[in-house]
């Protein structure tokens, strides 16, 4: 039923993109108002995501580590996996964001007879999320042809690496096909997957199924129906330049795909997508593990407020702790004896 309704959702766009590309003005509104509308809610939506975490407080030292932090001299310290400076830091970000090392470490578990449980490596997720994303990037970077003239001079070279076949004057790119791929192997990883099924929610299936639309519309749209590449230049160029024109008869997959975009973009801030931005501010990553070489101090704390610690808070309360029968490192001090009896009052003298 989750699925159903995120299919339901996005065969529902795909509609009302065929149905609003035929009626009048409705072309300009589609190509020219959604783009701009949409660019705004993602820039502004993005930022204010951004900005909204950057002010979240972080207190404390919370860094995910899982190697051998810096310790003693003789002991190597894993600097990647638990780093304690910020060159440290830096390198565990990148391998993160360009590789995605926490996906490759990833390990399946499972019970077997016994029972028994088992761990195993479970690098799929490691190789089609990497393809996902990386084919999306190209596919982005390759788009830039229709918003620059002249052409910015890394996209010839991207296109000839990315096109493996040539059939007529249409070449078939690698990353189209990838990016179909990689998002088919999200999507049903999420539908086979029992406990995976159960805690997917509309929102998870959606944004999966939006870019499937969208690889599919502009397949559809290179190989099968053919629109107006010069208007399409045009219309790009011209929303780069803010002076945007639809002339001629472009084609109603375009304006198909163009709104699928338009929905992904104003989507996006308010999604999981927005993990693109989020895994820079994760103070899981993006603190180095030095909590035994420096102070950390709450910056919130008020400056009246002396440090208390565990030692001077015995002190205080360790009468009420040795009644409540809670373990103190002291003893309470031994009681002091009672007074000595009272000497018997010396006899009078003869």
């Amino acid at each position: 039923m989750r699925v159903l309704k995120a299919f339901i959702a996005v065969v529902a766009l795909v509609l009302v993109a065929l149905l609003v590309a035929q009626v009048p003005g409705g072309q300009s509104l589609l190509g020219i108002v959604l783009p701009y509308l949409a660019f705004a809610i993602f820039l502004g939506g993005f930022i204010y995501k951004v900005v909204d975490w950057a002010k979240s407080p972080v207190p404390f030292r919370v860094p995910t580590t899982c190697g051998q932090e810096n310790s003693l001299p003789f002991i190597k310290q894993n600097k990647l996996d638990c780093p304690s400076t910020s060159a440290g830091v830096v390198g565990r970000m990148l391998l993160e964001v360009l590789l995605f090392r926490s996906l490759f470490r990833n390990t399946r578990a499972s019970i077997h007879d016994g029972p028994r449980l088992a761990y195993g490596s479970n690098k799929w997720l490691w190789l089609f999320g990497l393809i996902f994303h990386y084919s999306f990037l190209v596919i982005v970077l390759r788009h830039m042809r229709l918003f620059t003239d002249p052409i910015a001079f890394f996209v010839p070279p991207l296109e000839f690496l990315d096109g493996f076949l040539e059939i007529g004057a249409t070449g078939i790119y690698m990353s189209s096909f990838l990016l179909l791929v990689g998002v088919t192997f999200l999507f049903l990883r999420r539908l086979v997957r029992p406990y995976l099924r159960y805690l997917s929610l509309p929102a998870d299936y959606f944004p999966l199924l939006l870019i499937f639309g969208i690889g599919v519309s502009g397949i559809l749209m290179r190989h099968v129906f053919r629109v107006d590449v010069v208007a399409v230049k045009e219309l790009t160029v011209g929303l780069a330049t803010f002076s945007p024109a639809i002339d001629g008869q472009i084609g109603a997959i375009f304006f198909v795909h163009v709104f699928l975009v338009c929905v992904l973009l104003a989507y996006f801030p308010f999604s999981k997508l927005m993990h693109l931005g989020g895994i820079f501010m994760s103070p899981t990553r993006n603190m180095a593990n030095n909590s035994r070489m420096v102070r950390h101090e709450n910056p919130w704390n008020d400056p009246k407020i002396k440090p208390h610690s565990y030692s001077a808070y015995e002190d205080e309360f360790r009468e009420f702790m040795v009644d409540a029968g809670l373990p103190v490192e002291k003893e309470l001090p031994a009681a002091e004896p009672e007074a000595a009896a009272e000497a018997p009052a010396e006899e009078p003298k003869a």
